[in-house]
């Protein structure tokens, strides 16, 4: 295992170094313990989609399934790089699902929210023989992978396309996520959601009543995705009725904030603490004062 000095060294300049990247680095201290992998299982005909589940050694009563999209600006990202988050929730006692999804530009908007829905489909039908509750789904993200999870969420026709009921979805976990980012600001982020009209691009426009419980996380130190989203996203929430909390973390970044899942560097941020307080919340119940 590498030393966490060590570790913080090597990570910003280990972007550059094929086959040896900041998540290798980071999942090399991750202990494996508190989980039995079940990888590349596919959940659709498409070489990306396909996902790992995480059954926990030590399951929680509840079997609680928590289905992480990881983030990557829609052009990134692979689901062997969130071990650290997997590891952390699974040894906590939950079943966690990982899935790969298509990218750009090979695919757009709403392809990613799709392949979102398509791999939910998935836990419904087949969640239970891994020691899951098929009825006991929460959705978890972060960035894009966040926007993903919002927008399955939210009141959106996704979910009911694919055959979900939208009741199986006990929670949703936002982490630094983009929920309302018009104007598009880059000529990537145009083409990646070209075809669209724009409104039909931002969970905000979509919150209703009746919506699951939301956890919204994020560093106030954020530039690469602003923390007006979670609270412009979270004041929505409460208006339409349902729950909504928000953490905003003091000097976090957009990426300090989803490593902190990780035990190398769990100080920075209490994201793993605050996202079990929320799933062993009860449905629908409020925070604590």
């Amino acid at each position: 295992m590498i030393p966490r000095r060590r570790l913080l060294s090597l990570l910003p300049a280990s972007a550059a170094l094929a086959g040896c990247g900041p998540a290798d680095l980071l999942n090399a201290t991750v202990p494996r313990r508190g989980y039995r992998l079940v990888a590349d299982i596919a959940y659709g005909d498409d070489p990306r989609r396909r996902l790992d589940v995480y059954e926990p050694t030590r399951p929680d009563a509840s079997r609680t399934v928590v289905c992480f999209f990881y983030g990557g600006g829609w052009n990134s990202g692979g689901r062997g790089d969130y071990l650290f988050v997997a590891q952390a929730l699974a040894d906590s006692g939950y079943l966690v699902v990982v899935p790969d999804y298509r990218l750009w530009p090979e695919v757009r908007f709403p392809a990613f929210v799709e392949d979102g829905a398509a791999a939910v489909a998935w836990i419904r039908a087949n969640i239970a023989i891994h020691g899951g509750d098929p009825a006991r789904i929460v959705l978890a993200g972060h960035s894009a992978g966040a926007h993903t999870a919002l927008m399955l969420a939210a009141g959106t026709p996704y979910l009911a396309r694919a055959g979900i009921d939208r009741a199986a979805i006990r929670g949703v976990v936002g982490i630094a996520g983009p929920y309302d980012f018009l104007p598009f600001g880059t000529e990537r982020l145009r083409a990646i959601f070209a075809g669209a009209a724009p409104a039909d691009t931002q969970p905000i426009n979509f919150v209703t009543p009746g919506l699951p419980p939301a956890l919204l996380l994020h560093g106030d130190a954020d530039t690469t995705v602003l923390p007006r989203n979670t609270v412009n996203l979270a004041a929505a929430w409460r208006a339409a009725g349902n729950v909504a909390e928000t953490r905003l973390y003091r000097d976090v970044g957009h990426i300090g904030v989803v490593t902190a899942f990780s035990a190398a560097f769990r100080e920075r941020a209490p994201t793993l603490a605050d996202t079990l307080a929320f799933l062993r919340r009860p449905d629908g119940a409020a925070p604590p004062s």
